[in-house]
């Protein structure tokens, strides 16, 4: 099959998306089409199939309590250096209020995982507060629940849970996770997929034992869950961790990250893409830029009070951790503008969920 994407009027990524399955050498000629061309035609076809706007969703990060010890991350359980800490309802909410002035159009409040009763009684009725009281719409993202967990959150207000798979390869899965199987993660996807709620994934590029293999099997599987958003991002391990001082697998070709965010919109071309916070500590300063012109369509501003930045870095060099509050926003809105796109009025639902009927 030709996979030259040079041409606008090339039809790859309809063919594509119609497939059940894509298949590994198609992904692998994606990934190693010339890098100019690649980015071009992505830009081109998200312009086409999401347009031009740029949607904001605001991060909380409302609480750096996690039961879970993964070897790479800065709020791991056994990690003795940030100082823990949950906001309160009511600060979140009066944070929400705000967002909306920002021009934000969606929370997305996430937090170390925590499966206890009074923990997801107590974000259900957070959920609640936000969609009675504001007009955002609310993303969560607090680790593996259960099928009920997860319709109960959807009842109270849910639009969207964001979960990120990390690696298609089971084995180093449960490497770097060990209160976790790729199985059980896969499970509470198609959970949340069985509840309509928009569904986002993702993994991590570079992950020390992982290859160019693991990263096409990775889009393969982002493919075949169809999912609404997929954020993926640089592996950058936190310094008091495990994984320590381990080199990014592409740390001498960092800009395969930019060929894989490009892959991912050409395959499945209505997805919502994010430009992740990692890649600006990859990229310093330019990385969510370069995203935004290279397939990517939606910007996550940093919205956690500014006292508790420094105690939820999940890797080192996390961009906007000394900036005050609200800072953000203003940024943010220079930097997109300064790309010639616009901000996106709304909740910026997934084009793929407006097709989709709700389920009871």
């Amino acid at each position: 099959m030709d996979v030259s994407i040079a041409s606008p009027t090339d039809d790859l990524p309809a063919r594509v998306a119609r497939r059940p399955t894509i298949g590994g050498d198609e992904v692998r000629k994606l990934l190693e089409t010339p890098r100019e061309a690649l980015w071009a035609r992505a830009d081109a076809i998200r312009s086409e199939r999401v347009g031009d706007a740029v949607h904001l969703r605001g991060i909380v990060e409302f609480s750096n309590i996690c039961a879970n010890d993964c070897l790479y991350c800065g709020i791991r359980r056994t990690n003795r250096g940030p100082k823990r800490y949950r906001m309160s309802a009511d600060e979140i909410l009066a944070l929400a209020h705000r967002m909306k002035g920002w021009g934000h159009g969606t929370i997305v409040l996430q937090s170390g995982e925590v499966d206890r009763p009074r923990e997801n009684d107590r974000i259900a009725r957070l959920v609640e507060r936000i969609r009675h009281d504001t007009e955002l719409s609310v993303t969560l993202s607090c680790g593996n629940r259960s099928p009920e967990i997860y319709r109960r959150w959807r009842d109270a207000g849910m639009d969207r849970y964001l979960l990120r798979f990390e690696t298609s390869d089971p084995a180093l899965f449960a490497e770097l996770h060990p209160d976790c199987t790729l199985d059980e993660r896969l499970d509470c996807l198609a959970a949340l997929a069985d509840l309509r709620v928009q569904v986002g994934s993702g993994f991590m590029i570079g992950l020390p034992g992982s290859s160019l293999d693991t990263l096409i099997e990775d889009i393969r599987l982002v493919h075949a869950l169809d999912l609404d958003m997929v954020g993926v991002g640089p592996f950058i391990a936190h310094p008091a961790t495990p994984l320590a001082g381990r080199a990014n697998l592409w740390a001498d070709d960092p800009e395969m990250v930019f060929q894989v965010i490009a892959t991912l919109r050409l395959v499945d071309p209505d997805l919502r893409l994010p430009a992740t916070t990692a890649l600006d500590a990859f990229f310093p300063g330019t990385g969510r830029d370069l995203a935004l012109q290279r397939g990517a369509d939606v910007f996550m501003p940093n919205d956690t009070p500014g006292r508790y930045r420094h105690d939820y870095q999940l890797y080192p060099n996390k961009p906007c951790v000394d900036e005050g509050d609200g800072s953000c926003a203003g940024c943010v809105t220079a930097r997109i503008w300064s790309l010639g796109r616009m901000i996106g009025e709304g909740p910026g639902h997934s084009p793929k969920s407006l097709r989709r009927s709700p389920v009871a």
